[in-house]
């Protein structure tokens, strides 16, 4: 059974939100870690683990990430971790997988269903054997219970109610 770590600084995790519902605000997690464990180099029979720290979020304003760590949204204080456990992998072609498994946010956990295009695996210079994946999926805020959201002056939202997940993932084997 070989386990596979993230590199978080060959790796991004954001999420995207329409904002006044023409534009979309990205978000990025500063602070992630993530595990897999599986016997097969295609990962197919693979265990993965991950979570990301609340107050790690950025928006690129900080108003805006105070905003989001309050009761209103993430309720960071509260619940200081996102955490995802799968709970199946469906390898749809080579490069194709389906990926389901117990997302929690603000203590709610429900079952998500991710997009995941493998990239390969390769050889680093410093002799480190990586994996890369691009990861995707979206969930509705209020499943989880976030709720918050305003009226503009001309009767609209001035926030959508489904999230965009994405992800650039290089995994390390663990020696």
């Amino acid at each position: 059974m070989a386990i596979w770590k993230i590199d978080s600084t060959h790796s991004d995790v954001e999420f995207k939100i329409r904002h006044l519902m023409i534009t979309n605000v990205t978000g990025y997690f500063g602070k992630y870690d993530g595990t897999v464990e599986s016997s097969s180099d295609d990962f197919t029979d693979a265990k993965i683990s991950f979570e990301a720290d609340v107050d790690s979020i950025t928006t690129k304003n900080e108003q805006r990430d105070q905003h989001l760590q309050a009761e209103d949204f993430f309720h960071a204080a509260q619940y200081p971790k996102i955490t995802f456990v799968s709970t199946g992998v469906k390898k749809v072609d080579d490069e194709n997988y389906k990926i389901t498994g117990d997302l929690t946010l603000r203590g709610v956990t429900k079952p998500v269903e991710l997009a995941v295009e493998f990239s390969g695996i390769v050889k680093d210079p410093y002799g480190q054997t990586k994996a890369g994946f691009e990861i995707k999926g979206k969930v509705n805020r209020k499943d989880f219970g976030v709720s918050f959201n305003a009226v503009t002056d001309n009767g609209g939202l001035m926030l959508g109610e489904e999230v965009k997940l994405q992800a650039s993932v290089q995994l390390v084997k663990q020696a």
